[in-house]
């Protein structure tokens, strides 16, 4: 089973700044979805920023203005740049793709990563 491999976590400050990444294997042929979720302890897991081949077409509320995704396709690799962090950003942060593993398979398939967990002190 392909995994995404996730980086970037850790603690941080209130008002600091915080990148993730998120790479797929250099094998995958294609990738159409690359997204960043979160999850906070008994809450459901959210949304929290999109990109469609390449172009930006989602952020939640929340990270509208503070969040900025991104992405190096030559590397199957997506960010999320987090600025201006408070606590409610506290959660484990998963990456998602949605993407074509095999030149032998043309399906495309939703790929995960490992999450990395994201908490900022008050």
């Amino acid at each position: 089973q392909v995994q995404l491999v996730e980086s970037g976590g850790g603690l941080v400050q209130t008002g600091g700044s915080l990148r993730l990444s998120c790479a797929a294997p250099e094998t995958i042929v294609a990738i159409n979805d690359m997204s960043w979720y979160r999850q906070a302890p008994g809450k459901q897991r959210e949304l929290v920023a999109q990109m469609h081949q390449g172009r930006v077409t989602y952020y939640s509320d929340s990270a509208r203005g503070r969040f900025t995704i991104s992405s190096d396709n030559a590397k199957n690799t997506v960010f999320l740049q987090m600025n201006s962090l408070t606590p409610e950003d506290t959660a484990v942060y998963l990456c998602n793709m949605d993407a074509r593993v095999s030149w032998s398979d043309a399906r495309y398939y939703s790929l995960w990563g490992q999450g990395t967990q994201v908490t900022v002190s008050s």
